[in-house]
């Protein structure tokens, strides 16, 4: 009589190993790869700012004015508005842009993207704003951006004045890119230097006159903005 084998076949040890060797060079590779991408995304945030920087400082050399504020703007090109050359870049960075690019006396804060467009110093066409790497709305304005501008990013410990001049923000950023191109940038603290920080309770928020420091929860977003 034939002796029935009632062994089970299974995966040996070696087998096990090899397995959990490959589900770890997976999730290796792809959390190498959501890291490489986040790099290559604060890299993007920051040659944003400075080639922002760049551009104003260029049409500053051609034309003597402030891009947006140029009060040269509408004789030198008829398909835009002025500004009234007193400095200051009036309006905020998230300013809605008016139906008719000409005839405005405002937002100046819109006419910077426009005015730097039709001197060649940015790609594209029109007043919007441009967006960064991740769809979060890019502007200017001078302090508050009021006509006799306020501060906005003060900060409270240790106790720093707030910016009144000509600042690029950027909104939408996740902690961690924020907090990284702050740093990058400058001193990697979001309530002091030339690069502040705010955290955000809104999609692409107002200025508020207190800057918050950086805290990588996984959720949070900043806007951060940049003296020029």
């Amino acid at each position: 009589m034939m002796q029935r084998n009632n062994r089970q076949a299974g995966f040996t040890l070696v087998e096990i190993a090899i397995v959990l060797v490959i589900i770890g060079l997976l999730l290796g590779g792809i959390l190498k790869g959501q890291e490489m991408i986040t790099q290559a995304k604060i890299k993007n945030l920051v040659a944003d700012l400075n080639g922002i920087t760049a551009a104003m400082n260029s049409y500053q050399d051609r034309y003597k004015a402030l891009p947006g504020d140029d009060k040269g703007a509408a004789a030198r090109w008829a398909t835009t508005s002025s500004g009234n050359g007193d400095g200051v870049v009036q309006g905020a960075y998230n300013a809605v842009v008016p139906g008719t690019l000409t005839g405005q006396t405002s937002p100046e804060s819109v006419f910077f993207w426009h005015h730097l467009r039709l001197a060649g110093f940015l790609s594209g066409t029109g007043a919007d704003q441009p967006f960064n790497a991740v769809s979060g709305k890019m502007g200017v304005q001078t302090g508050d951006g009021a006509a006799t501008p306020g501060q906005v990013l003060a900060s409270t410990t240790p106790v720093i004045a707030g910016f009144t001049s000509l600042i690029v923000c950027s909104a939408n950023l996740p902690d961690k890119i924020a907090g990284s191109a702050d740093a990058q940038m400058d001193d990697g603290i979001g309530t002091t230097g030339s690069v502040r920080g705010m955290l955000q309770t809104a999609p692409d928020p107002a200025i508020a006159g207190t800057a918050s420091a950086y805290a990588e929860t996984g959720t949070s977003q900043y806007v951060i903005c940049k003296q020029l």
